[in-house]
């Protein structure tokens, strides 16, 4: 397996977290999706990150349908628990943390344009979802070393990586001050393998994106 990653893009580091957590063999393809020269329109007609290119040469997209096809198709070291309740908790989770990303995006993208034809208000909206969405997580979390059902799973990768993605793209949010919990829970995160080896790093774009 193949999968298309970003250096800073939690989306994908979901992706390559699982994979290693499940020991899944695979090579890494990076790129910048905003670049001109970005493989993704012949992968993804949807031209995101992140993509996962199988054996038999075909593709699959979404990181929460990614971590589906994952999860069903290499079952071994579960993510999920068996039980209905601990299945919809974890996907709880990632449904909140992937919205905590896809508003900040709208931000990163918007600082982007030209001041002119910024727009404080959408920005301020956008941030008081990603504030209210990292004050759930940490109200669901509590002081768990884990972010639901006491063990390790989908929900510590997605909330994991989307404090690790504003740490990079947004450090003065300073989510660590207001909600020590989630510090301490991040910090056993990465004494894992899995996500010290998926630390997320900027990129440089160079392509149009506003």
């Amino acid at each position: 397996m193949k999968p298309i990653s970003a250096t800073p893009s939690p989306y994908a580091r979901k992706v390559r977290i699982a994979l290693a957590e499940k020991s899944l063999p695979f090579t890494l393809q990076t790129e910048v999706p905003w670049n001109d020269d970005t493989s993704l329109p012949r992968h993804n007609p949807l031209e995101k990150l992140p993509v996962l290119l199988l054996d038999d040469g075909s593709a699959l997209w979404e990181s929460s349908y990614i971590l589906e096809w994952i999860e069903r198709k290499h079952p071994e070291l579960p993510l999920l628990p068996r039980d209905d309740d601990g299945i919809l908790a974890h996907k709880r989770m990632d449904a909140l943390a992937t919205g905590v990303c896809d508003a900040f995006l709208l931000v990163f993208f918007e600082r982007m344009r030209p001041e002119a034809h910024r727009s404080q208000p959408w920005t301020d909206r956008q941030m008081r979802k990603v504030r209210g969405g990292v004050a759930a997580i940490a109200r669901i979390v509590g002081e768990q070393p884990y972010a639901v059902g006491g063990a390790f799973g989908l929900a510590d990768i997605s909330a994991g990586s989307t404090l690790g993605y504003l740490d990079v793209r947004f450090p003065e949010l300073g989510w660590r001050e207001t909600h020590p919990n989630l510090g301490r829970t991040m910090d056993g995160l990465m004494a894992r393998p899995s996500f010290q080896a998926t630390v997320p790093s900027p990129q440089t774009i160079t392509g149009a994106v506003a």
